[in-house]
């Protein structure tokens, strides 16, 4: 994280003695990435975070899941909307994608999950509808729709549904660490004025969650698969923290959209950087308005990448007739040349000299610089008429 929080009761200094009521010592865990040497915070238990009772393999389905090549090399697209409901936002994924960087997931919770550490690499969810309380070590937070919950390696946490909307989300498990973008950042870590979000738009735990209990279980995430970890005393018993590493949400709608006279292309939309890949806001905003501008994307090829797109609200124009709308993915794989469909670009031209000037499209967009592979969820709802549709104009 960019900024320092203190949420809590913490002592003056770091690492000295801090007395319960009952005169015994509160019991420090620092969680801390890299070694130690990049971003941390140090949490003040009331019991020691080290006491387990009992260790078990988990069969792991989602986790285990098939990934195949996208072979033969084919644009391709996905309807989420026609994945089964049910389950929970940790074990109910649906795997969309994925690659040794990153796996992209979908789930349609019913239900509240358990308690749940990814200790494989940072987690961002976007929630397209519904809303949840996301609880954690740190505290819990509200989320809802537009929401990107990022949620550092190693927090324990549990999604709880809230609500009657069905909580739909997209789920992007990396093997790394997800931060901002460098270039938004100062030397120091702050946002710079020419990003596009800033601190203020940012929301972490603002108090302890404070709850008890014994023999709690805890699924954990490893590259080995899962396990769960029995723990003497329940982990959402901290009353204070302070650091620089927490979860923390960000509302897509809080991304201040950067314009050309001409079209622009996707970096301008570049919300979070992860190992081998980035994760892009596609929001409303002004038209270009060159007075030769053509309003939508042209042609391109991503040599080094490929282009995995979440369509989550607005009018996509530059896709009309392709059959993407809400809850679409589009997979665009580097060794393919892809844009508007056949048309689009002449109505788009149209539409501006009417005096249309804004777009309403949103979308989240994942680019990945190792080749993706598909994972079952995709097969089960792919568009098999997809690749064709630029033929057909």
């Amino acid at each position: 994280m960019p900024y320092y929080r203190v949420v809590g009761e913490v002592p003056r200094k770091r690492h000295v003695q801090f007395h319960r009521p009952d005169g015994g010592l509160y019991a420090e865990e620092l969680m801390g990435e890299e070694g130690f040497s990049s971003d941390s915070s140090l949490l003040y238990h009331r019991h020691a975070p080290t006491a387990i009772i009992k260790s078990e393999g988990v069969d792991d389905t989602a986790g285990a899941a098939e990934l195949r090549p996208n072979h033969p090399l084919q644009p391709r697209a996905y309807r989420t909307q026609d994945l089964p409901v049910g389950g929970d936002l940790v074990t109910g994924r649906q795997v969309l994608a994925g690659n040794a960087d990153v796996r992209i997931c979908f789930a349609a919770a019913t239900g509240p999950s358990e308690l749940y550490r990814d200790s494989a690499g940072d987690e961002v969810v976007y929630v397209q509808t519904g809303a949840a309380r996301l609880e954690t070590t740190y505290g819990a937070l509200d989320v809802a729709e537009g929401d990107y919950a990022v949620i550092p390696t190693g927090t324990i946490h549990r999604w709880i549904p809230q609500g009657d909307e069905q909580l739909r989300a997209l789920v992007i498990e990396a093997r790394g660490h997800i931060r901002p973008p460098k270039r938004y950042l100062s030397q120091y870590g702050q946002f710079l004025e020419h990003a596009p979000y800033c601190e203020r738009d940012l929301r972490g735990p603002s108090e302890p969650l404070l709850a008890e209990g014994t023999e709690v279980p805890v699924l954990v995430r490893t590259r080995g698969g899962l396990t769960r970890l029995t723990y003497a005393h329940h982990p959402f018993d901290v009353v204070g923290w302070d650091g620089y590493l927490y979860p923390y949400v960000f509302n897509i709608n809080d991304f201040e959209p950067i314009v050309k006279r001409t079209h622009a292309p996707p970096p301008v939309h570049q919300t979070f950087e992860g190992p081998n890949f980035v994760i892009c806001s596609f929001c409303p905003r002004p038209l270009d308005f060159h007075e030769d501008a053509v309003p939508i994307p042209y042609n391109h090829h991503n040599v080094d990448s490929d282009e995995f797109m979440f369509y989550v609200g607005g009018d996509y124009t530059a896709r009309k007739g392709s059959g993407i709308g809400v809850g679409s993915v589009s997979l665009h794989p580097a060794g393919f040349t892809h844009g508007p469909q056949p048309g689009a670009v002449e109505a788009s031209v149209q539409a501006l000299k009417e005096g249309h000037t804004t777009t309403s499209e949103m979308a989240v967009m994942i680019d990945t610089f190792r080749p993706l592979d598909l994972g079952p969820a995709a097969t089960r709802c792919e568009d098999p008429e997809y690749a064709w549709t630029w033929a057909r104009g």
